[in-house]
């Protein structure tokens, strides 16, 4: 039904995931819960507004995490 969702956190991801990895992730992870690739109509704004809101945790998240040891800059 769809890939793995990959890991988005440095230093597993090379650089910062941008907002379509992010994105990306949280259609993934709705798709696997909701047992849908595509929703019907009378269930897409839910669905959007499920990808939306673990867009927006995921976001929150990734920039809440502190990574130590990691080389480079921040």
């Amino acid at each position: 039904m769809c890939r793995s969702i990959k890991t988005l956190r440095p230093p597993v991801l090379p650089g910062e995931a941008t907002d379509d990895d992010i994105r990306a992730a949280a259609l993934q992870y709705v798709r696997k819960v909701s047992g849908f690739r595509a929703p019907a109509a009378h269930n897409r704004e839910a669905f959007d507004a499920a990808v939306d809101a673990v867009a927006r945790a995921t976001a929150e998240l990734l920039g809440a995490l502190e990574v130590r040891g990691r080389a480079g800059p921040r």
